[in-house]
């Protein structure tokens, strides 16, 4: 009876998700991988500032992880909502949390062709800029952003998802209006901004071979005309079915063999089923809820708990395989709480993807990770 008094004592002082069954402190991510690679989170705006709804949660980030990325604050609409206006307090904030729990800060993102107000290519009459002019905005704005958190911010995810699932370039406005050296242009602001950043391109379902391919090419040009690439970003939106792990390691090895750093940078593993053959993870996305794509409003049943370890477990052991190219591994989120998978590509469903549950605690999941790190 004493020893479960002093268990749910130390509970409420630490955090019960510092706690496994046994009433042992459960280790910490980043100390069981720490000569493999950095372990993050993707954070918002109650982690940042550390409100009381978000406690247990922020408890996870400073216990769990040495890196961090913004979910929205750096984007575009969230940072520069109007022409002549910046909204720099979240950021601050945001970067203010990783230089006080000594993080490795990640900057996302600065060029997208989403969460991007549609004012940037366009001049005060509503009519499409011409190159220069949006050149020249895309210069401004990447030079206010990147030479604000000089210093500060480690790695930028430069440009994101510029690559169509068929290997061609995203027909984006920055595409139409500008043109291919867009991606270049990006590349060089963010370096003349900031010298010693790394710059990274960050994008989405690069498991599957056409839109690898496209991404591989695109990135061959853009190392031919020295662009400051330091590494490529593998979102890693995955499902317990997909990608196969041996897509994964060729995908890691594909972009290893350009001389770039390899980050996982959005890792989490969804348990619903697929409401679409399409398997990538593009957000603007959405589709009508339906009673059989949301199976578990009510808990996940213990073999989907162990499906989902194992997968995890799988993906971790080849992380790990290539601990010599994989310099960071990050998550989409902290709990399953707060996954964007909850909403996305239908809204209101109930997914499990991460490795700690709506309550902040470890799952099976936690444990098939921390096996595979102990190798």
């Amino acid at each position: 009876m004493r020893d479960d008094w002093v268990i749910a004592f130390t509970c409420l002082w630490m955090g019960c998700a510092a706690m496994n069954s046994a009433g042992q402190q459960e280790p910490a991510l980043k100390d069981v991988f720490k000569k493999d690679f950095l372990m993050g989170a993707a954070i918002n705006e109650s982690h940042i500032t550390e409100s009381a709804g978000a406690s247990c949660e922020v408890a996870l980030i400073k216990k769990h992880f040495n890196t961090i990325s913004p979910e929205n604050v750096l984007k575009w609409e969230s940072i520069h909502p109007a022409p002549d206006r910046y909204n720099f307090g979240p950021g601050d904030r945001y970067v203010d949390f990783g230089v006080k729990n000594g993080m490795f800060i990640i900057g996302h993102n600065l060029i997208w062709h989403l969460q991007t107000p549609a004012w940037v290519f366009q001049d005060e009459q509503g009519t499409p800029l011409n190159r220069d002019a949006l050149l020249l905005r895309m210069h401004d704005h990447i030079f206010s952003v990147v030479s604000r958190y000089k210093g500060k911010i480690g790695g930028w995810d430069v440009v994101n998802e510029a690559v169509n699932e068929d290997g061609t370039l995203r027909p984006s406005p920055w595409l139409k209006i500008i043109g291919e050296d867009y991606v270049l242009k990006a590349f060089q602001f963010a370096h003349q901004a900031d010298p010693n950043a790394q710059l990274y391109y960050n994008d989405f379902s690069l498991e599957d071979a056409p839109k690898r391919a496209g991404a591989i090419a695109l990135i061959k040009k853009l190392q031919a005309q020295g662009a400051p690439l330091a590494g490529i970003g593998l979102q890693g939106h995955y499902r317990v079915d997909w990608p196969p792990l041996l897509d994964v390691d060729e995908t890691i090895e594909a972009f290893a063999r350009l001389g770039l750093k390899v980050m996982i940078t959005e890792l989490d593993v969804s348990v619903l089923p697929a409401v679409t053959s399409r398997l990538d993870a593009q957000v603007s996305q959405n589709y009508r809820l339906r009673a059989e794509d949301n199976p578990y409003t009510n808990g996940l049943p213990d073999a989907a708990q162990q499906a989902l370890a194992a997968r995890y477990a799988g993906l971790f052991k080849l992380f790990v395989k290539h601990r010599d190219q994989i310099t960071r591994v990050t998550f989409w989120g902290v709990t399953d709480a707060n996954s964007w998978l909850n909403d996305w590509p239908v809204r209101g469903r109930t997914d499990y993807p991460f490795l700690f549950d709506r309550q902040c605690r470890p799952k099976p999941a936690f444990q098939g990770v921390i096996a595979a790190g102990r190798k």
